[in-house]
């Protein structure tokens, strides 16, 4: 779901509105296209659940406690770049805005644990 809302996002301001995404860092350009925005959703999404399955396993009490603090301060620590040069007004726009969609997707969708190393639910038939 994480990917799909960033994909989204992407899909409104590039194609859509014809804002292409670029970020400048000396001479280099370098445009952010579905392929980055697929890639870096699902590898922070794999890293979110990772990190809440591993506090579920050594620290269980507090493991939803613990990996929304951890989650929230990741997000916020995500924007920073934002704040620096090398990218117009609708670029951070658009970015800080996946940013936040993406965050706000896994840490209301994994809220309820990571399901890594529980049981399979029984059925009614069970």
């Amino acid at each position: 779901m994480a990917v799909a809302v960033a994909l989204v996002i992407w899909a409104v301001a590039d194609p859509v509105l014809g804002h292409r995404l670029r970020m400048t860092d000396g001479g280099d350009t370098m445009t952010v296209g579905a392929a980055a925005v697929t890639v870096a959703s699902l590898l922070a999404s794999l890293a979110a659940w990772a990190l809440l399955a591993a506090l579920e396993r050594f620290a269980p009490g507090r493991a939803r406690a613990v990996w929304t603090g951890v989650a929230v301060a990741v997000l916020a620590v995500s924007l920073l770049p934002l704040a620096g040069d090398g990218m117009d007004g609708g670029t951070r726009v658009t970015l800080a805005l996946m940013h936040l969609a993406v965050g706000a997707v896994l840490i209301a969708g994994l809220a309820g644990g990571s399901r890594a190393g529980r049981p399979a639910r029984e059925g009614p038939h069970s």
